[in-house]
């Protein structure tokens, strides 16, 4: 079972990039049990799903917040995910992979993350909404990591954005990971978004299937919900490939990068594919040499 997330011109776009950041629930008293229970209680659908790999995707909509949660089996060692996952940087490595990011730095104290999200086309990063997210580890054992990043405003009206990152090992060779998200909206964000879900991305669908029509194929879940999981599995996709390539030598990381993000997401042509290969390698090959320019 796979259940509810999404990609957008313009504001809307903004809106809808941004959107796609974010998260969660309190830390437990023992974290890294918690985690290891929710992979006991999901085993079964990870290993059989339409994913073809062990992810499971979960999503809501209440009280004007829309959230997800991504969890995955990832083949690496816990202490490669912690000692990847758990420095502000190596967060914007992650997000810059997405269309829609333009521009991403990490404050001198790694406290800070100030992003560029717009239109997933061309679009000088001065052009792209900006968004700055707090970012600390909440928690770091042996046995477990949380990063939290927050942000209190993003473009028309959307509010109070959190984005959680969890990990524990589960053997020598694999770690089990949460990357959940959520932000409030308010009515002029829902009014744009449903604009934009009901006419140019009238046809984008998520991956919960909800129904089957007469011959038997699968109906997706659409709308609010389905933007939240295509959102929710890009940026599962972008921490993988950034894991993937650790071992690469740092000039030729982020073109392995962006091959591998790209591929990852062609595996879903319905829900994910947006542009071709060489378009998607260019515009971000054109964004990187901005990468450390000052905004």
């Amino acid at each position: 079972m796979i259940p509810r997330r999404w990609t957008c011109p313009l504001a809307l776009a903004a809106l809808c990039a941004a959107s796609g950041l974010a998260l969660a629930d309190p830390p437990q008293a023992d974290a890294a049990a918690a985690l290891r229970a929710k992979h006991e209680a999901i085993r079964d659908r990870l290993e059989r799903n339409a994913f073809g790999r062990p992810v499971e995707i979960e999503s809501r909509e209440k009280d004007n917040h829309l959230g997800g949660d991504v969890y995955a089996v990832v083949q690496y060692p816990f202490a490669s995910v912690d000692g990847a996952l758990d420095k502000a940087g190596s967060w914007c490595e992650v997000l810059i992979l997405p269309f829609n990011t333009k521009y991403c730095s990490a404050s001198r104290g790694a406290t800070q993350l100030k992003l560029r999200i717009g239109r997933k086309a061309e679009q000088p990063a001065t052009d792209a909404y900006p968004l700055e997210f707090s970012y600390r580890v909440a928690a770091e054992t042996g046995d477990y990591l949380r990063v939290e990043l927050a942000a209190p405003s993003g473009p028309l009206g959307t509010r109070d954005y959190r984005i959680t990152l969890e990990a524990t090992p589960l053997d020598a060779q694999r770690s089990f990971i949460h990357l959940g998200y959520s932000y409030g909206f308010g009515t002029m964000s829902r009014i744009a978004m449903q604009t934009y879900l009901s006419t140019i991305g009238s046809h984008k669908v998520g991956f919960t299937v909800v129904g089957r029509d007469a011959d038997g194929t699968a109906e997706y879940v659409h709308g609010l919900l389905g933007a939240t999981e295509r959102n929710t599995m890009r940026y599962f996709l972008a921490i993988d490939a950034y894991l993937a390539t650790l071992s690469v030598p740092p000039p030729q990381r982020l073109a392995r990068r962006l091959e591998a993000w790209f591929s990852a997401c062609e595996r879903y042509p319905l829900q994910l594919h947006e542009m071709d290969r060489g378009e998607y390698l260019s515009l971000k090959e054109r964004e990187a040499k901005d990468v450390n320019a000052e905004l």
